[in-house]
């Protein structure tokens, strides 16, 4: 038997494809088994939504373990300028922790 959540995401996204939180849905469970799709949906959420300050710490450690270290990189200070942005403290607090760890793990 299954434990999947993946078809019913699948379902809510299909109703309502403009919710960044289904897509944000999608991209999580999608990088425990196709890491191409989550890859796709955080694409989706970065461009369609750059808004959603929640896609910026998942899409960071996604792309950072795909050794991305570029587009990680880039993903962390735009999350950290957005949660400024929209005066989110906690969420630039961890999203900074995310970011200082990954510059400690990709440093030359």
């Amino acid at each position: 038997m299954s434990n999947s959540i993946l078809p019913s995401l699948l379902a809510f996204y299909e109703e309502d494809p403009g919710d960044p939180f289904n897509v944000y849905a999608l991209a999580i469970e999608y990088t425990k088994s196709d890491p191409v799709k989550a890859a796709e949906f955080f694409e989706i959420l970065l461009e369609a939504h750059p808004e959603y300050l929640p896609t910026y710490y998942h899409a960071g450690a996604f792309f950072s373990l795909q050794e991305d270290v570029k587009k990680a990189e880039e993903i962390y200070q735009k999350g950290l300028a957005l949660a400024l942005l929209q005066k989110n403290t906690k969420t630039h607090q961890e999203l900074l922790r995310a970011y200082n760890g990954f510059l400690d793990e990709f440093d030359d």
